[in-house]
C-alpha cells in the first residue's frame, strides 16, 4: 500500500487511511481526552506521514511509525494546550462526552462515569513519556518490542515506564500519593 500511495495510487492512500484511522484515532483519544481533538489530530497525523513517507522504513511496521507521529501531534496539542491555559484563554471542558449512556441505573450511571472521567483526565494529565507507552502497549495492544520502535526507546525502558504509568494512574485515580513516579 505504501508503494502505492508513494504511486500517487488514491485508491492505495484511501486503503492504508481506511486501515490505520480506528487505531490512530482510539490512541489520540487517550492520550487527549477529547474526542474532536482526537479526530483532529488523526487528521494532521495522516497529513504528516503522508508527507513524510518517502522516509518510512518497509521494513518496519507501519503501524508503529503513524502511532509515533500520532504521539508526537498530540504532544503538540498538549504545548498548545498549557500556553492556552497559561495565557488564561478559555477551553471546553468536555472530555466525558464520548463515554457510552449504558448504565443498567442513573445512580450506576453517575458512578460509572464520575469513574471513567476520572480515569480519562488521570491518563490525559500522565507525563508523556508514561502516557505514551501506556497508550501503545495497553489501549493499542503493541507488543513491548513494537512499543520499544516507535517511540525509540529500549525493551525495558518500556516494561519500566509502564509500570510506572500503572502506579502513577492508579494513584492518580484514587487521589491517594504514595511515591514520586
Amino acid at each position: 500500500m505504501v508503494r502505492g500511495v508513494l504511486a500517487a495510487d488514491a485508491q492505495a492512500a484511501r486503503a492504508l487511511v481506511e486501515r490505520h484511522r480506528e487505531a490512530v484515532y482510539r490512541l489520540a483519544r487517550s492520550a487527549t481526552g477529547d474526542p474532536e481533538e482526537a479526530f483532529d489530530i488523526t487528521q494532521e497525523a495522516f497529513v504528516a506521514a503522508f508527507g513524510a513517507l518517502s522516509r518510512y522504513d518497509p521494513a518496519r511496521p507501519f503501524c508503529g511509525w503513524i502511532a509515533a507521529i500520532a504521539l508526537n501531534k498530540c504532544r503538540d496539542w498538549a504545548r498548545r494546550r498549557a500556553v492556552r491555559r497559561f495565557l488564561g484563554l478559555p477551553m471546553a471542558d468536555n472530555a466525558a462526552d464520548w463515554i457510552a449512556d449504558d448504565a443498567p441505573s442513573p445512580e450506576t450511571h453517575a458512578a460509572s462515569r464520575q469513574e471513567l472521567v476520572v480515569t480519562a483526565r488521570a491518563l490525559a494529565d500522565l507525563p508523556s513519556s508514561l502516557k505514551d507507552v501506556l497508550i501503545l502497549r495497553t489501549i493499542e495492544g503493541m507488543s513491548q518490542q513494537e512499543t520499544a520502535e516507535a517511540l525509540g526507546i529500549s525493551a525495558k525502558a518500556v516494561e519500566t515506564r509502564l509500570y510506572r504509568a500503572r502506579q502513577k494512574l492508579l494513584e492518580m485515580v484514587r487521589g491517594e500519593p504514595r511515591s514520586r513516579v
